[in-house]
């Protein structure tokens, strides 16, 4: 079977960016920067996703190229042992179907918002996402729009989907910017949020910091391997991953500078989480003059569209695995992924209030308690186990295979990644130093900390 590729480097840009943006660069980057010091967290972030964001970056889009196999097969292919293609391949897989199990539902919420900002209708965030009757169909909406983009295949689904989504999704975070920056008093947020306060950089700061650029990347996913699988041998793995880097902070930072001067506008707290996004914003947008619906409903677009261009990605994931794999059609493997994951998804979608039996379960790891289907789905498959995935392909990467062979991949369509710069010391050297060392310590960073351990 023909295996697709991406028909432009703009069009993978898109896609691999539209994949690492999502609902966690609106509101989770903006909630982190408000617990963390603000401005000063900002610059650690930014940090971050250079030394250590951008190295991950090319090592998945180099191993999924030289496979040229979705992420079990990249890493069976390349002569991995069940060990490596279980916690780098399998696990992976697991990851992106269940993140989507429950994030969907989450997508299918900012549906409900747009119609409702749209029409001045009152919603209360708890009533609303407690109701079956309300939360179930919206949840299959998204979903099936989802499955229908996966269903035009690389170039004429995902890619095509992704050249519209992405520069709309830009457009709305410039015309909610722009009413934000303007409301009395948002120079406070604007402050607050752009200039450092050095003092405030802890090592709470740092691990915040490094966890949030871990994961806004798509990193640990699957996602990069499969869509590098997509690339041609000509194309530039080092300057089509620096835009997807650029493009997922850049989203990020907008996300905050959308947020926090109304946060700081309305007199209210930026470290809500996702409350921020369901709760308090749309009070700030009902108390905007005339127009204040019509920005609400377009905020709540902008999250929309932003949670699509990662649900695709999610499904792609998989169902890669079974066109590869199991010869199945990309209809057919689109479609069972979908279905299946609406199906897993449903505890998820019921667990906010919809059933006691799936609202009431809670776990305790490493000291910290979950409570409700969907936090829990969070932190195994949405945080825990991506951290897994990542150190995983480090390691195999780094001292299994032979990296000179990922390192030579990358090379090819980027000449100048093996030109010398100092002393006999090369790009390509330097990014081998650090996905063996620099990265699998700084993994290894966060991974303790979520235990717990210091």
């Amino acid at each position: 079977m023909a295996r697709d590729n991406w028909g432009s480097k703009f069009g993978f840009v898109m896609a691999a960016a539209g994949s690492a943006v999502g609902l966690g660069n609106i509101w989770r980057f903006p909630y982190l920067t408000g617990e963390n010091g603000g401005g000063a967290f900002v610059f650690v972030y930014f940090i971050c996703i250079l030394l250590v964001g951008a190295p991950l970056l090319f090592n998945e889009m180099g191993l999924g190229r030289f496979s040229r196999k979705n992420p079990v097969g990249a890493f069976k292919d390349t002569g991995g042992s069940k060990f490596w293609v279980f916690g780098g391949g399998i696990l992976s897989l697991c990851v992106s179907f269940f993140v989507l199990s429950y994030y969907g539902v989450i997508a299918g919420w900012t549906i409900g918002y747009m119609y409702t900002a749209l029409f001045d209708i009152p919603l209360d965030f708890d009533t609303f996402r407690a109701n079956p009757v309300a939360i179930l169909p919206l949840f299959g909406i998204f979903m099936a729009a989802s499955t229908l983009i996966v269903l035009g295949g690389i170039s004429g689904g995902i890619e095509k989907a992704a050249k519209i989504m992405m520069p709309v999704l830009f457009l709305l975070l410039i015309v909610v910017i722009i009413r934000s920056v303007t409301l009395p008093g948002a120079m406070a947020g604007i402050e607050y949020y752009l200039v450092p306060d050095f003092s405030k950089i802890g090592g709470g700061t740092i691990l915040a910091a490094l966890g949030q650029a871990f994961f806004s990347m798509s990193i640990g996913w699957g996602m990069m391997i499969t869509y590098g699988s997509y690339l041609s041998k000509d194309s530039n793995i080092v300057s089509s991953g620096l835009w997807v880097g650029i493009m997922d902070t850049g989203v990020a930072l907008l996300g905050g500078l959308m947020i926090f001067p109304a946060v700081f506008a309305f007199g209210m707290q930026p470290d809500q989480g996702p409350t921020l996004v369901f709760k308090i914003l749309p009070v700030i947008f009902e108390s905007l003059p005339a127009g204040g619906n019509i920005i609400g409903a377009f905020f709540f677009l902008l999250l929309c569209l932003a949670a699509l261009t990662s649900s695709i990605a999610m499904i792609e994931v998989p169902a890669s695995f079974f066109i590869d794999n199991k010869n199945w059609s990309r209809k057919k493997a689109a479609w069972v992924v979908g279905i299946a994951a609406t199906v897993v998804g449903l505890p998820s979608a019921l667990s906010s209030g919809g059933a006691s039996i799936f609202t009431n379960v809670s776990i305790t790891v490493f000291g910290n308690t979950y409570a409700g289907v969907m936090d829990i789905m969070d932190f195994f498959f949405g945080t825990f186990f991506i951290v897994i995935v990542a150190l995983m392909t480090c390691l195999y990467t780094g001292w299994v295979m032979d990296i000179t062979k990922i390192s030579d991949e990358i090379a090819e369509g980027a000449p100048f990644f093996k030109k010398e710069l100092v002393a006999g010391i090369t790009p390509a050297a330097i990014w081998r130093f650090f996905i063996r060392f620099v990265c699998p310590a700084v993994i290894g960073l966060v991974l303790i900390n979520m235990m717990g351990i210091f």
